[in-house]
């Protein structure tokens, strides 16, 4: 559409993909929106889009004034730019000409006290702030994403309406909700992301174990992932990780996932979620190894070179000798059970991590309803996700998935096939650091006394930093080395 007629509802700034369709899916649900992007090809690309996609009610601006003056009053302007000095200076260019009781909404992945900041700064300037994770990806943004709105709540009052129609559909409501005060939306979308990267490198160890133990082809594992994608597992990572499997390089023979480069990218969410969880003393060892082991993908020379001079000290791999007389169709089962049970940890220690920030920061957050906005539109999209919703709707105060009674009984069922798996996978000598950070967890977790007398006994020795008791209260200080060599006088060595 050319001139807008009246003014518009909303606004939205920055057009790159996830700008472009989260506009598109805005003035598709009817209401009438503006959009300015620095780069005036960018609003022309958006226009066009806007007429060959349904003639949908969306406006090009092309200044910052001539923007916000052609939406209604409160207005709400969505940014969607790069992290970091880009929104501060869009949020700059913008707000000069904005007035007081306007809002600011701000939609990408930012670490949470920048919102936190702007947030103070806005206030200032008497302008409303909503720092909004959005989850989805481009096609998410188009057709329905999650939305993680934090901050002013009249600013998101203002929304509502908008945001409802929106976000992704499920069947007990659209996959938004208002999260908490100040930075809690984005902090909310970082753990998300660290959940994600949980997820992710689970799957990619079942691939790596029937791939390199169970000897499937890319057909078999297509098919094996579909069928997951049946079950308790279903969710929008294994359905896609079916569909790579089934795609053929059109540059060479065979498919195409054996051609990509073994290096993984990341944006920096993934780090932030793992930084929170060490500030917070939260243990999130599932999301850790995730992080540790895109590091280690990125030394793609040096593993070869490692490979190379291990293979040269004598190291065989000895895959063959586990891979003999395997049975295919347990170990299947097993991997399924196996990655069943460590995204359970993976999802624990997430929503242990929120609660903890929740606490310190006074959020309030609903772990139940987070649950619930993530069963749609989402990247962790996932039917188990209802399961956590109904976890702590059934008790608010739960302090880990794994005690729910509905999860511990699977937790239970399945431990025998993922101690399986992860044994056979070390005999194979093919890491699953994720699989392996979820049992240690579940292990550490689940046992009412851990070595940690010992390094406390360590602790007081050299530092003497006491201890308490398991048999009488206070703080006790031992001479350890002293009494030692006391006792050791009469004390023979071991035969």
């Amino acid at each position: 559409m050319e001139a807008s007629p009246a003014l518009s509802r909303i606004g939205l700034a920055g057009l790159a993909v996830m700008g472009q369709n989260l506009a598109l899916n805005i003035a598709e649900k009817g209401f009438p929106i503006s959009v300015y992007n620095r780069t005036t090809s960018k609003v022309d690309e958006t226009v066009d889009r806007a007429h060959n996609e349904g003639n949908l009610p969306l406006f090009g601006q092309y200044n910052p004034r001539d923007f916000v003056l052609s939406i209604q009053r409160p207005r709400s302007v969505i940014i969607l730019v790069k992290a970091g000095a880009p929104v501060d200076q869009t949020i700059a260019a913008l707000s000069a000409h904005m007035e007081p009781g306007d809002a600011i909404i701000d939609g990408g992945n930012e670490w949470y006290e920048n919102t936190e900041r702007r947030i103070a700064e806005a206030t200032g300037r008497g302008l409303l702030y909503l720092g909004m994770g959005v989850s989805g990806g481009e096609e998410g943004a188009r057709h329905g994403p999650s939305l993680m709105p934090g901050g002013s709540h009249q600013a998101y009052t203002n929304v509502q309406d908008i945001l409802h129609k929106v976000a992704a559909q499920v069947e007990d409501g659209p996959c938004v909700t208002y999260i908490g005060e100040g930075g809690s939306g984005n902090f909310v979308k970082m753990v998300h992301n660290g959940i994600e990267y949980g997820d992710m490198q689970l799957i990619s160890e079942a691939y790596d174990v029937l791939k390199n133990v169970g000897g499937l082809s890319n057909e078999e594992l297509g098919e094996i992932f579909a069928e997951w994608n049946k079950g308790e597992l279903e969710s929008f990572l294994i359905e896609i990780t079916a569909d790579i499997f089934k795609v053929r390089d059109d540059l060479a023979d065979g498919f195409l996932v054996d051609k990509l480069l073994d290096k993984t990218g990341m944006k920096g969410t993934g780090k932030w979620t793992v930084q929170q969880a060490a500030e917070l003393s939260v243990a999130a060892p599932t999301i850790a190894a995730s992080l540790d082991c895109r590091y280690l993908s990125g030394l793609k020379e040096e593993r070869e070179k490692a490979e190379e001079a291990l293979k040269q000290a004598g190291f065989k791999e000895d895959i063959g000798s586990v891979t003999s007389g395997i049975d295919k169709k347990r170990l299947i089962d097993d991997v399924r059970q196996a990655l069943y049970a460590s995204k359970i940890c993976s999802y624990a220690q997430g929503m242990n991590l929120l609660r903890a920030k929740s606490v310190e920061k006074g959020w309030g957050l609903n772990l139940g309803e987070l649950a619930r906005i993530w069963k749609g539109g989402c990247i962790i999209r996932a039917v188990f996700l209802d399961r956590i919703k109904n976890a702590y709707q059934r008790n608010q105060s739960l302090p880990n998935l794994i005690v729910d009674p509905d999860f511990a009984k699977e937790m239970v069922q399945r431990q025998a096939a993922w101690r399986r798996v992860v044994g056979l996978a070390v005999s194979a000598g093919i890491s699953t650091p994720g699989m392996c950070a979820s049992l240690s967890y579940f292990d550490t977790y689940r046992r009412g006394r851990l070595p940690a007398n010992l390094v406390q006994a360590q602790r007081d020795l050299f530092g003497a930093h006491t201890y308490e008791r398991v048999d009488r209260p206070g703080a006790f200080h031992t001479e350890w080395t002293k009494l030692a060599q006391k006792s050791g006088s009469g004390v023979g060595a071991l035969n």
